[in-house]
């Protein structure tokens, strides 16, 4: 598959199911020569999932208002972020004390 979305999502898949467990557990790629699928085992419950569009530039200094708007608490619940580092949560991205594109949401 090809593509720069597509390998933006089957990085974020690939990422929640790596580092992020409880989550989503084995994914398929499915390539129907079109625009392709991702069949995902879904582990644990998902309440909310979204995708911010545009991905809008987030610094350092402003995740924690992007994580009030869009998370219903603190304590659980990820926002991805694409960095220069990768892919990441918004808790490693405030480890690394970077900032990046949202990509999206999760609780």
């Amino acid at each position: 598959m090809k593509g720069g979305t597509c390998a933006v999502i089957i990085s974020f898949t690939r990422y929640t199911s790596r580092t992020l467990v409880g989550y989503i557990g084995e994914f398929t790629i499915v390539d129907d020569h079109r625009s392709g699928k991702i069949v995902v085992e879904l582990i644990g419950r998902i309440n909310k999932c979204g995708v911010i569009s545009p991905r809008f530039d987030v610094p350092y200094y402003d995740i924690e208002s992007w994580i009030v708007n869009l998370l219903p608490s603190r304590q659980f619940g990820h926002i991805v972020l694409t960095t220069t580092f990768g892919i990441m949560d918004h808790d490693e991205a405030r480890r690394k004390r970077t900032g990046g594109k949202i990509l999206g949401f999760f609780y």
